[in-house]
């Protein structure tokens, strides 16, 4: 069967290693293209990587927020549930850096 992403690999069983928030959930069954390496999985196997989500405490943690205005800088909002997921509390420091065409914010271990 072709990919239905590349339209050039053909898929084949295989395993995907799941990520959610940057955590690692595991190795699950899944078809693989073998050109794109995008990969496939049954609704069980997918209830299964929600369910270690769940678990890991990464299901529904990213959020929208809106970049604004403090001063002459613009500051970004950390939603309440992230806050908590990496135990942020109200001036604490952290490192904020660009990487990738992405915001990274470091918390303190």
């Amino acid at each position: 069967m072709k990919c239905p992403i590349c339209n050039k690999g053909n898929l084949k069983k295989g395993k995907t290693k799941e990520y959610m928030c940057g955590v690692f959930l595991g190795d699950f069954p899944a078809v693989v293209c073998a050109k794109c390496k995008e990969s496939f999985t049954d609704s069980a196997t997918t209830k299964k990587i929600e369910k270690a989500a769940k678990e890991k405490g990464v299901w529904g943690l990213s959020a929208k927020t809106k970049i604004t205005m403090a001063g002459n800088s613009l500051a970004v909002r950390i939603p309440k549930k992230i806050a908590e997921y990496l135990h942020l509390e109200n001036s604490e420091e952290v490192m904020i850096y660009p990487e990738n065409n992405k915001l990274i914010v470091e918390a303190s271990a």
